[in-house]
């Protein structure tokens, strides 16, 4: 077979447009498309040129009358398809935001996983698993529309298809397929409404059938509706339709057994995640309107005084003077103080965060320092016209930075250096940027961006008198780049297309789209790629205050590869129990698909008022959230988890297992890294034979081993959770649990317990107990658990290092397996653990052993204890962690 043949490909595409046996409705389908000509094949390239086959639609706009069409083997895995006008170069995706991998010129189309086919006349491609013949990606039927405005790319699905992606969104994780439009458009959105377009962009889906799992990316940053729908006449399909760029699709082949294969062919081209420092997974707490020092040490101290781990502690926009980035209010946050709280945090081994928004104060000649040490550097985004681009946002009127002048990484790295300074400043760990779509409060047209800001009140007064300055804490208180072409002709600000953005009009409440960047791009094409630059840019500040540190930057709004260099949260989500259902989902696609890991939902919700038992079921539920914050608003109750004893007890039950398994999912991060490997798995992921897993989005695995069924429903009590045909244990008796896929109900589920279940399979290196800092907790002894799966074996594995370096100089990596009785724990010891391994617990041991060796030498029988109603046998062990050694069970 030549998969890049001109001929064989006809049939196969034609057979498969057949099948689908096609009578659509759609008038686009009309249109006339284009015809290949030029065919040429130059080992895994082909090339073509597109020509117009018939009179023009000009649906929304002129149809271009020729294009160029290259299709590249990139891997055995991966197929690079691109469209492009040219006679006019179009806006492309900047490799200077999202590097794109070099394809391997030695591959053999022959030997591809996946194959591309086209007809000639009128041009149609199709995507095939070359195992099976199976169609993966059809365009029969439906003509390409291509014009200045708009791309139109339509492909055929099976019906009641598995697709997965496409966000940021906050419907199910696996998609609906009738009546569904995805846009995507950054946006504030607050509330995080359901079907609405929300903070980041992430133009890829994955498609999973009994016969495998595939993905598809295209690489466009401009607004975009994907539209997923089934109707009579033309079955289901997936369309794009595109305000702009090019097409620029990645095909991947993934696998046809293991699901996750293709999370990992996805990270070829983005990216794997950052590695994230060790610290990062302990609690974190926030809030917005914290009212001053007083109030924020309050919160440090009673966390400690209620017993519950703490381990960052976050301040949002209030320590701010009126709203303005880089500054303090001398009155409520004075330096002296906040050093204070600073060093009291370190000296407890306790870390800091600030949160530092995109937009600046325009206040030109009133002395601020931020602006106008960036009206020097001329780093500001412009309006059309060459002025600055003005927006309001909390300090009033304000400018942004426009990160992709030359200039805005030195000024943004000086602005860090010098605020966030170790000596003179605040020496915060980690940095939480937000308002980064970016965020606008001015209703468009904001023909006068004062008055928006005076009658919004805008930057807001406080509302509380300042604190005696002298006031005491911790103790006494209470509680290069191409240029886009010539768009004269374009409208940018009302495109022809609308594209379904719960705003309004493109530039409501944001930059204007026809804000120009210093390389003469405009928003109209970079306006999703704002969050990612915004967030790079911080990284590299962050690693220059601290070089050689890991750095934790946590942002709002996010493009495709964001997540190699930086965090995540969900964003406004409100206090109620939807949205702490849909928040699964929100982590599933973060972690699980997007590539962006360390993220997770604001626990007991931003907006109004929590329950106590909402936020005690929260606490547990975001204990196997990546990144653990309690954070809500302004104006709303406190909800710090010491506020309620029940909830309190929630959060210390949970956080308990959550620190004893940091270090195994810290071994599933460090895993990402390499190879892009999920570190949250859908149940599909792991049982993809298995329909019933298909739409689940309320149970999920932390790491691969760990099952999570949390209670969803309000007032209940029990909850409904599935158990595919595998061997499961109970995460604190160790009972098994035999699954045979079904429903079980876990009854008796009170405020202050969650279901965790470990699959059978699994060595898990725990720690013996938690702490309440993970600097304590790396102090503590393991704890290795043995959890046979259904054939009697099982294994795991560790990666330690110091937690924090870039390029740590040693690390510890340990494989642990178990067979026949026998668990053998190999090596290498290059980071010092600094700690024993305590005990060895074995689950589902059916018998009391006759005999336990370690290393070959009998065991005490006083240090065998065997539960016969659990089975489960501990072992104390009492050994260095620094060198090999077996367990063997007579």
């Amino acid at each position: 077979m030549k998969p890049l043949s001109p001929l064989l490909p006809v049939l196969l595409v034609t057979c498969a447009a057949v099948a689908h046996a096609w009578n659509s409705t759609d008038p686009l389908d009309a249109c006339p498309g284009y015809n290949a000509t030029n065919v040429q094949t130059q080992g895994p390239t082909l090339t073509a040129d597109l020509v117009l086959a018939g009179p023009p639609c000009n649906v929304y706009g002129s149809d271009i009358e020729k294009l160029q069409l290259q299709v590249t083997y990139e891997t055995e895995t991966r197929i690079h398809v691109r469209i492009t006008d040219p006679s006019n170069p179009r806006y492309e995706v900047p490799e200077s935001v999202l590097p794109r991998p070099q394809a391997n010129t030695s591959t053999s189309p022959e030997a591809a996983a996946i194959a591309f086919n086209y007809t000639v006349s009128p041009f149609h491609f199709s995507v095939y698993r070359t195992s099976t013949q199976e169609v993966l990606f059809s365009t029969a039927s439906h003509p390409i529309i291509y014009e200045p405005q708009y791309l139109r790319v339509k492909t055929a699905l099976p019906a009641d298809a598995n697709i997965y992606g496409l966000g940021e969104h906050t419907e199910d994780f696996r998609l609906p397929t009738v009546d569904l439009t995805r846009t995507l458009w950054s946006r504030d959105a607050y509330g995080v409404p359901n079907g609405t377009n929300l903070y980041g962009n992430h133009p890829v889906y994955f498609e999973h059938r009994l016969t495998g799992t595939h993905g598809v990316f295209l690489v466009n940053s401009n607004g975009m509706d994907i539209k997923i729908n089934t109707t009579e006449d033309a079955g289901t399909t997936l369309e794009y339709d595109v305000i702009g760029g090019i097409l620029d699709f990645y095909f991947l082949a993934g696998s046809e057994t293991d699901p996750t294969e293709v999370v990992r062919q996805y990270a070829e081209v983005v990216g794997t995640p950052a590695e994230v420092p060790y610290w990062s997974f302990g609690l974190h707490q926030c809030r917005y309107g914290y009212t001053d020092f007083v109030d924020v040490a309050g919160v440090i101290s009673n966390y400690s005084a209620a017993n519950i781990p703490l381990e960052t502690m976050w301040t949002d926009i209030d320590y701010m003077y009126e709203r303005r980035v880089f500054t303090l209010d001398p009155d409520y946050f004075p330096l002296p103080r906040m050093q204070q709280i600073i060093n009291y945090l370190h000296d407890h081994d306790q870390h800091y965060v600030m949160m530092t928004d995109p937009a600046v104060a325009y206040l030109p000649g009133e002395g601020y320092d931020a602006y106008d040490r960036g009206t020097e550097a001329n780093v500001w985004l412009k309006a059309a016209n060459g002025s600055e681009f003005l927006g309001v946002v909390w300090p009033g009127v304000t400018v942004f930075p426009d990160w992709f002048n030359p200039a805005a990484q030195d000024f943004w790295s000086y602005e860090f250096s010098t605020f966030y300074n170790a000596t003179t400043g605040l020496d915060i760990d980690g940095a939480w940027i937000d308002m980064n779509e970016p965020s606008s409060f001015c209703v468009y047209p904001c023909d006068d961006p004062f008055a928006q800001a005076e009658a919004q009140g805008l930057p807001p007064a406080r509302t509380t008198v300042p604190p005696d300055p002298n006031t005491p804490i911790f103790g006494n208180e209470t509680y290069p780049i191409r240029k886009r072409a010539d768009t004269s002709g374009y409208n940018v600000l009302n495109p022809p297309y609308a594209i379904d953005n719960a705003a309004g009009v493109l530039s409501n409440r944001t930059s204007y789209t026809n804000a120009v960047h210093s390389n003469g791009l405009i928003e109209y094409d970079t306006h999703n790629l704002f969050g990612t630059m915004m967030s790079n840019v911080t990284h590299y500040a962050m690693l220059s205050r601290r070089p050689g540190l890991r750095t934790l930057v946590v942002t709002r709004s996010t493009f495709a590869g964001a997540g190699s260099r930086v965090q995540k949260w969900l964003g406004d989500n409100l206090s109620d129990w939807p949205y702490y259902r849909n928040s699964i989902a929100g982590i599933l696609n973060m972690a699980g698909i997007f590539h962006v890991p360390m993220a997770g939902a604001d626990i007991c919700g931003y907006g109004d008022n929590t329950t106590e038992p909402l936020c005690a079921r929260w606490a547990m539920l975001g204990a196997f959230y990546p990144f653990m914050r309690n954070h809500n608003t302004i104006g709303t109750i406190g909800q710090e988890f010491y506020r309620w004893p029940v909830v309190a007890q929630a959060a210390r039950n949970a956080l308990d297992m959550r620190y004893r398994l940091v270090d195994y999912f810290y071994t599933a991060f460090h895993t990402a890294h390499l190879d892009g490997s999920p570190v949250l798995n859908a149940l599909w992921y792991i049982y993809p034979e298995d329909p019933a897993t298909f739409p689940i989005d309320l149970q999920f695995f932390f790491g691969g081993s760990i099952l999570v069924s949390p209670v969803t429903e309000e007032n209940a009590t029990s909850v409904e959770a599935y158990f595919p045909n595998d061997t499961f244990y109970d995460f604190l008796t160790g009972v098994p649990v035999h699954g045979n896929g079904s429903w079980t109900v876990l009854s008796d589920v009170n405020l202050t317990s969650i279901p965790v279940h470990i699959r059978g399979g699994a060595v898990l290196p725990l720690r013996a107990q938690g702490a309440m800092t993970t600097a304590a907790l790396r102090e503590q002894d393991f704890q290795l658990v043995v959890a046979p799966g259904t054939d009697g074996n099982a294994s795991g594995s560790l990666y330690m290092d110091d937690g924090v370096s870039v390029n740590p100089l040693n690390a510890t990596e340990v494989y642990m397996t178990y067979t026949n009785g026998t668990l053998a724990v190999t090596g290498t010891f290059g980071y010092p653990t600094g700690v024993d391994v305590a005990s060895v617990r074995f689950l589902g041991t059916s018998r009391a052993p006759s005999a336990v060796n370690f290393d070959g030498k009998a065991v005490n029988a006083s240090d065998v204890v065997y539960n016969a109603s659990s089975q489960v046998l501990d072992v104390t062990v009492g050994t260095p962690f620094d060198q090999n050694f077996t367990l063997q069970i007579v």
